[in-house]
């Protein structure tokens, strides 16, 4: 697959294994020395990273995992090996990693030396089906998920499916919280029944979807293709989300509240935008802009997938939260909630519509 995201041009290569760095540069254009590449990493791919170079001797930068790490300490430890490595502007950076190690990453490509080549080696479903695809980089900064950011392509992006397979089952489902968003937007119906499929599979409601037993190759390569697809082709419209683009951003007003709220440790990024889905819902429902049966429909698959429903938090808090949101336009909340065609913006300004929302953050949806 290709896609043009303003000027920039991105490759999409889904296939079973990792590439060697042979392949990279065989795909590429430009590369003589293997001395002007970094690998960005995070600790738990670094094997990953290792088995990319092989017995090639490349420059690694191993990040600290998890959320609570993508700050501004790991951009300036990647910009820092860069530097130290006498990396040049015509350099490549190549990230090997999940969602938070290629936002770092292609930040820190976008802005070093005013911009070098980017290449992704996606190793988890979150980043196969979302992070990969768009330009969109970032880092959180002041308690705020991805405050500063830029908009910056990747020139390939790979997606082997046997990093999945050491890939903890939290870190699926993870994933499929954006393949459920993506499904709901598409108003492709069977693609819905497909992930309701999946969910159906588990042995009992109590027990979660043991997805590596469930999908094989074709079917997760199957369900990749289609979110990339519907992914690749909004940006490709609208690659500085002036538009269309905004509404990729169904349950995420909401869930990046959570994150912020809670504390980027105690929610999972997935957990949080399956939870803003369930409230977009309800501030649809509210509007009257969601159907119900669409509602019931969204609804349901989430919880066929084991979701959790409720959290504690101040409403309150959550609104202030949602006030320092990037998708807010003219000191108005901007929100997504589905409609029959997949989703709509809506934003909230009056007295009301905050009542509104005040009541859908204490509505009990148990």
């Amino acid at each position: 697959m290709r896609f043009t995201f303003d000027n920039f041009q991105t490759s999409v290569i889904i296939s079973k294994e990792i590439p060697p760095i042979q392949k990279i540069v065989n795909d590429l254009q430009g590369i003589s020395d293997y001395r002007n590449v970094i690998i960005i990493s995070d600790e738990n791919t670094v094997q990953i990273a290792d088995k990319i170079c092989g017995k090639n001797i490349l420059t690694l930068c191993v990040l600290k995992s998890g959320e609570e790490n993508k700050n501004w300490q790991s951009i300036e430890k990647i910009l820092l090996a860069a530097k130290n490595s006498n990396l040049s502007r015509d350099g490549i950076f190549i990230a090997a990693g999940g969602g938070v190690t290629l936002d770092l990453a292609a930040f820190a490509a976008s802005v070093y030396m005013r911009g070098c080549r980017l290449v992704f080696i996606c190793t988890s479903l979150l980043a196969m089906v979302d992070a990969s695809i768009g330009g969109k980089t970032g880092f959180d900064l002041f308690n705020i998920k991805n405050l500063a950011g830029s908009f910056y392509p990747a020139e390939a992006v790979y997606m082997p499916l046997d990093a999945l397979s050491t890939l903890p089952e939290k870190e699926w489902k993870n994933g499929f919280a954006e393949l459920i968003k993506t499904a709901a937007l598409s108003g492709d119906d069977s693609f819905m029944e497909q992930l309701a499929e999946i969910g159906q599979k588990k042995t009992s409601d109590s027990c979660p979807v043991e997805y590596k037993k469930i999908l094989n190759y074709e079917r997760t390569r199957d369900i990749i293709n289609k979110a990339v697809l519907f992914k690749g082709n909004i940006v490709s419209e609208d690659t500085r989300e002036s538009g269309k683009r905004m509404l990729l951003n169904l349950g995420h007003t909401f869930g990046h509240a959570l994150e912020s709220a809670l504390g980027f440790n105690n929610v999972s990024h997935g957990e949080a935008v399956a939870w803003g889905m369930l409230k977009a819902c309800d501030l649809g429902l509210r509007l009257g802009i969601t159907q119900g049966n669409r509602a019931e429909k969204i609804k349901d698959l989430i919880q066929l997938h084991g979701y959790k429903k409720n959290y504690s938090y101040n409403p309150g808090v959550l609104i202030e939260a949602m006030k320092n949101d990037k998708k807010k336009r003219n000191g108005k909340l901007t929100f997504i909630v589905p409609n029959e065609e997949g989703a709509r913006t809506v934003t909230l300004s009056s007295d009301n519509d905050f009542a509104i929302l005040n009541n859908v953050l204490k509505n009990n949806l148990d």
